[in-house]
């Protein structure tokens, strides 16, 4: 199960504009409703449909209404889940870092297809994304190569090996297809910034970043503190200090005009007034 310690912050909607003030004070948030429960983790897709894994290793899902759409039960059939993606609502990506496994499951949860990425050769992934055609990205460590592969794990473009571009390979903790471009983030190397045929644009060198975000082409990252903002070629690189009553959140997400905190007793949301 993916760990409660570590805090999820993820950004899917353009807080450009509200972001200082969200950073500042509470007094732009104002309660709307609590989810009562023992969570673990959680996240939010464009449609405000609501994904929560307990305890128990259950996930469900619930519409914009709080109504129950969708229960999967087999969370760790396949071994620990490392990541959720729900870009696309109708096609959800469960990943199993271990096993090198891709779960997809329909807007219902049920299984769709299983990719066993080891049946193509792919050994070492440490993250997938899905891509802004419906396939799936990776970044494949043993040979050092980006790469998109299709609901079967068959690979449909690559990189050239990296190794022949920098002086150390990355080892991406996230990627992310947004605005044209893909974002490969490595804590220790910072962000390595794709077009979607594959060419490097760009290096981006801020390290220790946690929950990267790409929206509106500006770079989103956090410490335990503190939100940073930056768009690749401005000189400015903007932060923000977060409220003190979220420090004891287990997961912290903004998506769609609203912001959602996850505590001990459950999930919070907040309007953004």
């Amino acid at each position: 199960m993916i760990p409660v310690k570590k805090i999820w912050l993820l950004f899917f909607i353009s807080i450009t504009g509200c972001v200082s003030s969200i950073a500042q004070t509470d007094s732009v948030l104002r309660f709307s409703k609590k989810i009562s429960g023992d969570f673990t983790y959680f996240n939010v897709d464009n449609l405000d449909n609501i994904y929560l894994v307990n305890s128990n290793n259950q996930l469900k899902k619930l519409n914009n209404k709080g109504d129950s759409v969708g229960i999967f039960n087999d969370v760790r059939k396949y071994g620990k889940l490392f990541s959720i993606d729900v870009t696309n609502p109708l096609k959800l990506l469960l990943y199993y870092q271990n096993f090198s496994t891709v779960v997809v499951l329909d807007r219902f949860l049920n299984i769709r297809n299983v990719i066993n990425l080891r049946k193509q050769n792919i050994f070492n992934v440490k993250t997938i994304a899905t891509s802004y055609d419906n396939n799936i990205w990776l970044f494949d460590e043993g040979d050092a190569k980006l790469k998109k592969v299709d609901d079967m794990g068959e690979v449909l473009t690559e990189t050239v090996d990296c190794r022949l571009l920098f002086d150390t390979v990355p080892s991406p903790a996230q990627i992310i297809d947004q605005d044209g471009f893909v974002n490969l983030y490595d804590p220790a190397k910072g962000f390595f910034i794709f077009d979607i045929y594959g060419s490097l644009k760009s290096k981006v060198p801020f390290l220790q970043w946690k929950n990267v975000e790409v929206i509106n082409k500006n770079l989103y990252g956090f410490s335990d503190s503190m939100l940073y903002q930056y768009l690749p070629g401005s000189r400015e690189l903007k932060q923000y200090k977060l409220p003190a009553d979220f420090n004891d959140a287990l997961q912290i997400k903004a998506a769609n005009s609203k912001v959602y905190l996850l505590n001990k007793t459950g999930m919070l949301q907040y309007l953004v007034k």
